[in-house]
């Protein structure tokens, strides 16, 4: 289609070159009358006879003034009737479309015979011809006519006439086919234009369409209503009627022409100034067409020059809007200067034509519609160019949408997946409970605990607990009644969903009596599993999923104080004992008050080298009867206000007076907070006072939360409080990445500096089918473009620092470079190498 629209240009512009030598041929053979008249004006009841305008005191020095004719008649009269000695029979008058109420041609002969021609608006069928003229035939030859008298009732203006000749019958005829056949291929143009607009439309240009398609109609409308050429299918269109929609016409087209150079240039890359300046330039200059044509509220030639400077501006809107756009690179803002060149080359000729600066010549308004034909060939283009490019960007898109779908469908399966037993995790868990609840049919949930996951762990090691772990969720799925109601809750703790039948109850509960004694083998050494669980139904102990989890964990923490390995069901009677938090909160206050609790410190090692850059503080609890605790065993507790909090604050206290005391050996040290040391930015101050009074640098203490925390009720302050510390240098580290649900959106608003990727990821490395592997690839990758520093944690072997070497990944944590030890053994060690 474009190829077809540039065919025609073509053909256009080889025909006005043609026109070019006929047009001067023609206008030379023409007898121009305009400077050669005479004027009077006369009331509007005078009678249109040869006789009375005879008779009208004639001034041949200077046109009448407005007034005088306004509302009345103007009469022209040539002044020497000698100038048409040389025109045979049937030549013809040739006068431009005006507004007038009534017209009428005198032609008195030598032999006192007169010729008459009355005009009236739309019944002007018989005297249009192609161009933008009246033609009026004279029968007596030029030799012939004694006077001639054109007279005109409510003219709109004698300075609006610019066109009155006298040509032959051939030349009048000549003249015309040149209209007809460049109108014709005009059209050609347009309506190509138009069709291969329609055909490549998309959304992402609409706004560009709509105003292309209607700058489109309203150059198509122009230029048939300006020649006349709507006369055709509408004979009584031509002179006046066609002259006022040409008002209208023109300004619309004005406007709508930089309307599509405002929504067509890239966005952002005109000011907002120059935008709204030339909006409202657009409508001034559609809205002064529209008065023009009404003859409304100034006269017609007042409002025709109000349009020409409208016009000027519009113009000088386009030309500010290419200087800014070529200055700053624009792709499309040089087709469209191509395009807009030689139309503002022919608007600013018609415009110092209507100024009346140059003369009239049909070879300006002949280059006024190739002028348009080339716009709306170039606009085409400019148009396909940017289809082009949104469909690259939209591929582009495209693929970056299929990059985001396939990471968040990753992060999607890490965020409801334990990547450890491939069993739905916590947050998979809840979903379903709130779902079921929601549904209101009644059943009941079991929460399954491992008793001495700790013990494994710490006697055979973390790969004989996690082997314990896939061995138990295979086991329950497999007991299950259906399948996805086993879920692990995290930790040594798993979540099974229960039909509301005793039968089911007394079922499973036998499958999990099966699993009590399991041998978890490691090295030669062995340790039974013992398990423990608490059974709550919906809706009898609870009103919401949120109650029936805390009273489900709640009959398994008595099954535990029983004695363990049984299962017990829950009773509003436990909520009178105490909760086992509060006796650890209690043995907790005294174990503080005894010295009892004490940090552990593991470095945070370079895969590559193996040197540690940093160490992790890691509370232990050396308790009298249970031995040396983890956190696993204890670290509910140290939310509960009172003792958990002593705790906390004596766990800084520790690690501040380390990094004091040893500032060559450690570096940088990390510890884990709490939310209430987190608690909005008066917490964070009174961190960074204690820092002050210890004379520690902020940018040796590394601050670690965990996403439980950051999705806490109190975010806001926990978010004021992290900034406040990193803006002081403190580093801020998320701890367990990977195994919420809400990450991502939280490394947008809170200043992390490291993400550590939970060592279920790094257990898992070679052992769930590459699944791991991917979540620690798309892990590492978002930090390295988010920039932060990306920890994996669990490394124990070293097959597994090789592949997080190899993935990108820098630092690692784990027992292949070192064991937790307290601050002692870490000096011994130093000063055993020294």
């Amino acid at each position: 289609m474009i190829g077809v629209c540039a065919r025609w240009l073509g053909v256009l512009l080889a025909l006005w070159g043609l026109a070019g030598g006929l047009a001067g041929s023609v206008q030379a053979q023409e007898v121009q009358l305009r400077d050669r008249l005479c004027y009077a004006t006369a009331p509007a009841d005078l009678p249109s006879t040869a006789a009375s305008v005879a008779a009208l005191p004639f001034d041949c020095r200077r046109p009448p003034p407005y007034a005088a004719y306004r509302d009345g008649w103007v009469w022209l009269k040539l002044r020497d009737a000698a100038a048409l000695s040389n025109l045979a029979a049937r030549w013809q008058l040739l006068s431009d479309q005006v507004g007038f109420e009534r017209m009428a041609m005198l032609v008195v002969a030598r032999d006192g015979s007169t010729q008459a021609v009355q005009l009236r608006p739309g019944g002007t069928a018989e005297h249009w011809a192609p161009g933008g003229v009246l033609r009026m035939t004279v029968t007596r030859p030029g030799a012939e006519v004694a006077a001639v008298y054109l007279g005109y009732r409510q003219l709109d203006h004698l300075r609006l006439m610019r066109k009155l000749t006298a040509a032959p019958t051939n030349v009048a005829l000549h003249r015309a086919g040149l209209w007809l056949v460049l109108m014709g291929l005009f059209a050609g143009v347009i309506l190509s234009a138009i069709a291969s607009s329609l055909l490549v439309r998309t959304g992402r240009l609409a706004s560009v369409h709509g105003w292309y398609l209607v700058w489109s109609v309203l150059a198509l409308g122009y230029g048939f209503s300006w020649t006349g050429m709507v006369a055709f299918a509408v004979p009584g269109f031509a002179g006046p009627i066609a002259s006022t929609s040409s008002y209208a016409l023109i300004g619309a087209l004005v406007g709508a022409a930089t309307m599509v150079f405002l929504s067509l240039v890239e966005g952002g890359l005109l000011p907002r100034w120059l935008r709204r300046a030339g909006t409202i330039a657009a409508a001034l200059v559609a809205l002064a067409g529209v008065l023009a044509a009404l003859e409304w509220p100034a006269s017609p030639y007042a409002l025709d020059r109000w349009l020409n400077l409208l016009f000027v501006v519009n113009f000088a809107c386009l030309a500010a809007g290419v200087a800014i756009a070529m200055h700053r690179h624009s792709r499309v803002v040089w087709f469209y200067l191509a395009s807009w060149t030689p139309v503002l080359v022919i608007f600013v000729l018609r415009v110092l034509r209507n100024f009346e600066l140059l003369p009239q010549s049909d070879m300006v308004d002949m280059g006024t519609f190739v002028a348009l034909a080339c716009q709306a060939a170039a606009l085409t283009l400019v148009l396909a160019d940017r289809f082009r490019q949104l469909a690259r960007q939209r591929d582009a898109a495209e693929r970056a949408r299929s990059l985001v779908a396939i990471e968040g469908e990753a992060f999607r399966r890490a965020a409801h997946t334990d990547p450890l037993t491939g069993l739905g995790n916590r947050a998979a868990c809840h979903a379903e409970l709130r779902i079921r609840c929601a549904v209101d049919a009644p059943f009941a949930l079991l929460v399954v605990a491992i008793d001495n996951l700790t013990e494994v762990n710490e006697r055979l090691g973390h790969e004989a607990g996690d082997r314990l772990l896939r061995a138990l969720a295979t086991a329950l799925t497999n007991a299950s009644p259906s399948p996805g109601c086993v879920t692990r809750k995290g930790g040594d703790k798993f979540a099974v969903l229960l039909p509301a039948d005793g039968a089911a109850h007394a079922a499973f509960e036998l499958a999990v009596d099966a699993l009590q004694g399991t041998p978890v083998s490691h090295r030669g050494r062995s340790v039974a599993a013992s398990l423990s669980s608490g059974l709550a139904r919906w809706p009898q102990d609870a009103r919401d999923s949120d109650e029936l989890v805390k009273n489900a964990n709640l009959a398994m923490r008595q099954s535990r104080r029983e004695g363990r390995r049984q299962l017990h069901r829950y009773d509003p009677s436990l909520h009178d004992g105490l909760d086992g938090r509060e006796i650890l909160a209690r043995q907790a206050s005294r174990g503080l008050a005894r010295g009892e609790f004490a940090l552990y410190y593991q470095p945070v090692s370079d895969l590559g080298s193996g040197v540690p850059v940093s160490y992790e503080a890691l509370l232990r609890w050396q308790h009298p009867e249970r031995g040396l605790l983890t956190p696993d065993s204890f670290g509910a507790m140290l939310n509960e206000p009172g003792a958990g909090q002593a705790i906390q604050d004596h766990v800084v206290d520790l690690a501040l007076a380390a990094l004091r005391d040893h500032s060559a050996l450690l570096p940088r040290v990390a510890v884990n907070l709490i939310a209430a040391q987190l608690d909005g930015p008066p917490s964070a101050a009174r961190l960074l006072a204690r820092l002050e009074r210890h004379g520690l640098d902020p940018a040796r203490l590394c601050v670690e939360v965990t996403e439980d925390l950051v999705l806490d009720s109190t975010m806001d302050r926990t978010a004021g409080a992290l900034h406040l510390l990193h803006d002081a240098g403190v580093r801020i580290a998320l701890d367990d990445f990977g195994t919420g649900y809400a990450s991502l959106i939280h490394l947008k608003h809170l200043p992390f500096d490291m993400l550590k990727i939970d060592r279920s990821f790094t257990l898992g490395l070679f052992e769930d089918d590459g699944q791991s592997e991917a979540i620690i690839r798309a892990i590492v990758g978002l930090g390295s473009g988010l920039g932060k520093q990306v920890v994996a944690e669990g490394v124990e072997t070293e097959r597994q620092r090789r592949r997080l070497a190899e993935m990108g990944c820098t630092l690692g944590q784990g027992y292949l470079f070192a064991r937790p030890a307290p601050i002692q053994d870490l000096v011994d060690a130093a000063a055993g190498v020294a």
